[in-house]
């Protein structure tokens, strides 16, 4: 049997674990609930008590001088880089500290825009995220808005919130190689799964994007030679591969570590038992690192308050401390890839999961329009 107390609680429930022994169906499952995701409770009190709050929501202009420096920068290594051996060391190292470091930057601009944070009009924050998609190397940036607006409206939804593992992947992948292999390979599998779970809408912008790209990758090959364009894709490849900064991806919504409690019931889409809490599902970092990549380690709050600039999301967590500072944080990106791969404790099963419905046409092409 096994103690569990609520956070920020004097209760304590005894619950029974599944046995070691148990049906792998039963210890292989992920966190099920029926409950409301907990961002939309939190904004409620938070703006109740601190009206102020809604003061910071807004763009911030000076984050496109930002993205024009970095696609800049990433242009001309890919320029210097033109007659390397991509074999070479050189060719490796440029492609890991900046090339990756620069990609992973632009692909949480392009996460700013998405969320219309650069410029008052939903349309030139498409248009922007397009030039931002340049040093990327393929066409991503049309597709990532509406499957980003899926994951922030359902999150933990099995059918819309792509950003989850699918079962399929948790029962191959939770080992220590499989998680390897995910870890290295995390771009590929946040590129490639939400085409098999969930169909957005083709619109204009998807082929704006497709062809822009493909102008660009054309361009890059005439003039600076095909070494550039590989540049940029190596650079978006070890950007959510083994990285300091893609460590975000695994920190912000699995639970890890001390933070995993027993699963109780294991019945898909059920309740888990009466009186139990589930741990945390979205977790906050707020390290060095954030320098880097537009404060997204300010999880919870940007869940909380998702059309809140980068700039303002340390001023939001001043304001709002007693609501934040009793969650459970992430203290370290690098210590979750390594504690990720490296405690059994740690698997794609650590997902909070709601049963959601099935995929209504009307959700995908009516969220353009918000």
């Amino acid at each position: 049997m096994t103690q569990i107390k609520h956070r920020n609680s004097s209760h304590t429930f005894t619950i029974n674990p599944p046995p070691a022994d148990a049906p792998i169906e039963v210890l292989n499952e992920f966190y099920w609930t029926k409950d409301p995701e907990p961002h939309i409770a939190r904004r409620k009190l938070i703006l109740e008590k601190y009206p102020e709050v809604r003061k910071l929501n807004g763009y911030e202009p000076k984050t496109k001088w930002y993205v024009i420096a970095i696609v800049g920068l990433q242009v001309a290594v890919a320029y210097y880089l033109r007659d390397s051996s991509i074999l070479s060391w050189k060719f490796f190292l440029l492609a890991y500290v900046i090339g990756a470091t620069s990609n992973q930057a632009l692909f949480l601009a392009i996460h700013e825009l998405s969320h219309n944070l650069l410029f008052k009009k939903p349309l030139h924050n498409k248009l922007f995220a397009i030039f931002a998609n340049i040093p990327i190397g393929i066409p991503y940036s049309a597709s990532f808005q509406p499957y980003h607006q899926l994951h922030h409206k359902f999150l933990g939804d099995k059918y819309l919130d792509t950003d989850l593992p699918t079962k399929f992947e948790a029962i191959v992948l939770s080992n220590v190689l499989g998680k390897i292999f995910f870890a290295t390979c995390q771009i590929f599998f946040y590129a490639l799964r939400p085409m098999f779970i969930t169909q957005i809408k083709f619109t204009y912008i998807h082929l704006l994007n497709v062809i822009a790209q493909l102008a660009v990758d054309t361009l890059m090959v005439k003039y600076f030679g095909w070494k550039s364009v590989i540049y940029f894709l190596m650079s978006s490849f070890l950007a959510g591969s083994l990285h300091p900064c893609a460590g975000h991806f695994i920190a912000e919504h699995y639970v890890l570590n001390d933070n995993n409690v027993p699963k109780v019931q294991k019945t898909e889409g059920a309740n888990i038992a009466s009186g139990y809490q589930l741990p945390a599902e979205t977790y906050s970092y707020y390290g060095s690192l954030n320098l880097l990549t537009w404060n997204v380690g300010y999880h919870n709050e940007h869940h909380d308050f998702p059309y809140i600039a980068w700039t303002k999301l340390p001023e939001l967590r001043r304001i709002a401390a007693e609501f934040y500072d009793p969650l459970p944080q992430v203290t370290s990106w690098c210590g979750v890839i390594w504690w990720f791969i490296t405690n059994d404790i740690n698997t794609l099963w650590n997902r909070v999961k709601r049963e959601g419905k099935e995929m209504h046409g009307h959700k995908i092409d009516n969220l353009d329009k918000n």
